[in-house]
């Protein structure tokens, strides 16, 4: 994963992919109370729900740009419709290094019978409980907060509306290339230290 972060091959996409699933459309049963001099930014506290969607998105870590498919579900069903999604929106002469988690929906027989069939997809699974190390979270963390967290959506409809939006906006207006800085020896090593120091804890309590 690293090493596609810090060299990304030549001739090549290098996208990090996951999915952020049943995104509520909730909405607040009172406005928002705004800012004023001595008192914070309000809101109620109870909400209706309307329903919820899933998002695959895949990041590119070139650019910044990412590719976006709204479902109802996460099923291999979604995941093999965003691959070719993903296959017919970029350039068929480039390899395509695809970083995700290690989901049962992406490595069904479907799934795979289709990649052979591309051989220009190539995948990369993150380690179980490395999330971290897909780029492609931050952009999602990003989404959370400046689109969903103090937004209110009377539809699922407007959900995906502001949703697509958010895409468009951050691809035409904030896409930057991807900076990862540390190295694999460096993260090997954090982790080491840090398991070192939860051994010693455990040995003196």
């Amino acid at each position: 994963m690293v090493g596609l972060y810090l060299n990304p091959p030549d001739n090549a996409l290098v996208l990090s992919v996951d999915k952020k699933i049943q995104i509520q459309a909730l909405d607040r049963t009172q406005p928002m109370l705004p800012l004023r001099p001595g008192q914070i930014e309000r809101r109620a506290h109870d909400y209706k729900r309307h329903g919820t969607a899933s998002l695959y998105a895949a990041f590119d870590i070139m650019t910044g740009q990412v590719i976006g498919r709204i479902t109802q579900r996460h099923r291999a069903k979604e995941f093999l419709a965003f691959l070719q999604q993903i296959d017919r929106g970029t350039p068929a002469e480039l390899d395509l290094h695809v970083i995700l988690d290690n989901s049962s929906t992406h490595k069904t027989a479907a799934i795979k019978q289709w990649l052979e069939k591309h051989p220009r997809f190539k995948l990369h699974f993150t380690p179980t409980s490395a999330s971290w190390l897909n780029a492609v979270e931050g952009w999602f963390a990003q989404l959370e907060r400046r689109a969903l967290y103090r937004s209110a959506f009377t539809s699922v409809a407007d959900l995906k509306t502001a949703i697509r939006q958010f895409i468009e906006a951050h691809n035409e207006h904030s896409a930057t290339p991807f900076k990862w800085n540390k190295t694999a020896e460096a993260i090997i090593s954090s982790v080491h230290r840090a398991k070192l120091s939860i051994t010693k804890n455990k040995l003196m309590n």
